[in-house]
This record gives C-alpha cells, structure tokens and sequence, in this order.
C-alpha cells in the first residue's frame, strides 16, 4: 500500500465528515467543503494505487 492511498483515504473520511456535518447543521458552505475533500482524497488514492501498480510492474 502507498502513502498517497492512506492520506487520500484519511482525506476522503474527513471529507465525508465535513460533508456530513455541513448538511446536519445546513452549513453549505462546509458541505462544500468536505465535498470538495472526498473528491481530492479518491484522487490521492487512485494515485497511490497507479504508483502500486507501476511498482509491482516493474518488480516482475
């Protein structure tokens, strides 16, 4: 496992906190926010998984 897929994955639970707070609390504004963090945190972590499979590649 890579770094990136751990901070993208600790990134996306914050987003999803943040999103989820936003809406219990009508806050669009941090609904956005933890929205935006989800987005950025799957992103990080498929380029965590891309940089594990050109490893492993390369090992065989």
């Amino acid at each position: 496992m890579h770094k990136d897929e751990i901070k993208g994955a600790a990134k996306d639970m914050k987003g999803s906190m943040k999103e989820a707070a936003g809406k219990a609390t009508g806050d669009r504004n941090l609904e956005a926010e933890g929205a935006a963090d989800r987005t950025m945190g799957k992103l990080q972590k498929g380029v965590g998984n891309l940089k594990d499979a050109a490893r492993n590649a390369l090992k065989h």
